[in-house]
Formats: structure tokens, sequence, C-alpha cells
């Protein structure tokens, strides 16, 4: 019985996590705020990029055509684009290389507009990123890398599509890792503060990957010896029965 008491005892003082998103923002509603931390990504070297040119010319438009689709080695269908070269280039039909490095999606389209109108009469360009994809590893419950259908994608909405964190996931140490241009940042973020809807690092960029460190808690559940566990209280709650049996005799 004693015993017994005392375990109950240990496991009442380990200490309590905080599960809870944006907890030092409750009760407040209704509040609104200009969001000021939403910003574009900005196409980088190496990125791949689907540019779609039409003209009034159908022949224009054969010259500029692409194939949308290509079947890589293994059989499965893969998107072909432009590939961003070292020195920030695309290389299309007729008009040749453009830099497009440090420019938005809508700045990368005007830029080859211009480009192009010394060819053609009032081209119209479209383009959007093939490799926006995201990673989230960890303690989720789904971890994967996802190919994203536009450039928008923000921490919650990634967590989101890896099933949420599981219960051992420190909501207080997301590590966001992120590469551009060959320089590698490592970023802490708490997601039980409500102010990392303003961090700069809330949008995500291409490429990003999220990491949900795990509780020590894991660490614990996990270890071969606390598989013994259950039969180290059992067998003490077995003597303390019967060391109270005896002593009541």
């Amino acid at each position: 019985m004693y015993c017994s008491l005392i375990l109950i005892l240990l496991s009442s003082c380990s200490p309590r996590r905080n599960l809870v998103y944006f907890s030092d923002l409750t009760g407040k509603s209704g509040e609104s705020q200009v969001i000021t931390n939403d910003i574009e990504p900005r196409i980088q070297t190496n990125d791949l990029l689907s540019i779609t040119i039409n003209t009034l010319s159908s022949e224009s438009n054969v010259l500029f055509a692409v194939n949308s689709n290509n079947m890589n080695k293994n059989g499965y269908s893969e998107k072909e684009g432009f590939r961003v070269n070292k020195l920030g280039n695309v290389n299309l039909p007729v008009a040749g290389n453009i830099n497009l490095q440090g420019l938005t999606i809508e700045e990368a389209q005007q830029t080859v507009v211009k480009s192009l109108n010394n060819y053609v009469k009032d081209p119209i360009v479209n383009i959007q990123f093939l490799n926006f994809r995201i990673t989230v590893i960890g303690e989720v419950n789904h971890p994967a890398t996802f190919t994203m259908t536009n450039e928008k994608m923000n921490l919650l909405e990634a967590l989101g599509m890896a099933g949420d964190m599981t219960a051992y996931g420190k909501r207080e140490n997301v590590l966001l890792i992120r590469e551009i241009e060959g320089k590698r940042t490592i970023i802490h973020m708490n997601l039980n503060k409500g102010d990392i809807l303003n961090s700069p690092y809330f949008y995500l960029k291409q490429n990003d990957i999220v990491y949900v460190e795990p509780d020590k808690g894991k660490a614990i559940d996990i270890s071969p010896n606390n598989r013994l566990m259950p039969l180290l209280i059992a067998t003490i709650s077995a003597v303390a029965v019967l060391a109270t049996t005896f002593l009541n005799r």
C-alpha cells in the first residue's frame, strides 16, 4: 500500500507540459491585426519553374510550347520545367537566357513578358514553382515531404498536412531549417506563444524543413528498461499486499 502510494506521488511530481498552441492568447477574441510577415517566396538557383507562354499567333505558341509531363526511368509522370541555373538564369526558347533570381513569381512574369515583347506581340506568361516542397519530420503523426501546388504555406498548415504533433511533440521547441543561396538558417520557434504568428519565419519557403523535437518522456517510454516497469509495479504491489496481510494477523 505504502509502495503504491509512493509511486503515485512520484508520478504526480513530474512537470506538466503545455500542449496548447498559443496558450497566451486565451481570452482574446475579435482582435484584428495587419499581417506584415506574409513575404512572397523569391526564385532561387536550382528552382524548377513551370513557364507557359501564350500569344495571339499559333505559330509562336508552337515555338514556346513545352511538354508539361515527362516519364522518368521508373515509369512515373514528372512535370517538366525550366531549371534556374547557378547564374540565376532560365533558358527559354527564342528569348534565350533570362535572369529571374531573387524575383517573386509576379516580378518574374513581368520580366519574361518584357523579354518576349521583342519577338511576339502581347505574350501572356504564367510561372509556377514545380519544386515548392516542405518537409515535416519528428514528433508528428505523418512525417513526409509535401509538394505544394502554390507558393503560400504557413507553419500551422504544414503541421496540419503532417497530421499535427503527437502528444510527445514539444510545442515550445519547433525547429525550422532553411537554406537560401548556399546559407543555412536554423530557427527555434515556440508555438505556445502567440507572437509566433508575427514571426518572419511563420510563412514557409521552398525546401524548408520543419522538425518537431520529442519530449524526454518518449525516451523514457521506449527505453528497454521501461518495459520492465509494469512487472516491477505488479511485484511491488503484490509484496505490499502480502506485507499488509501479514502485519494484520
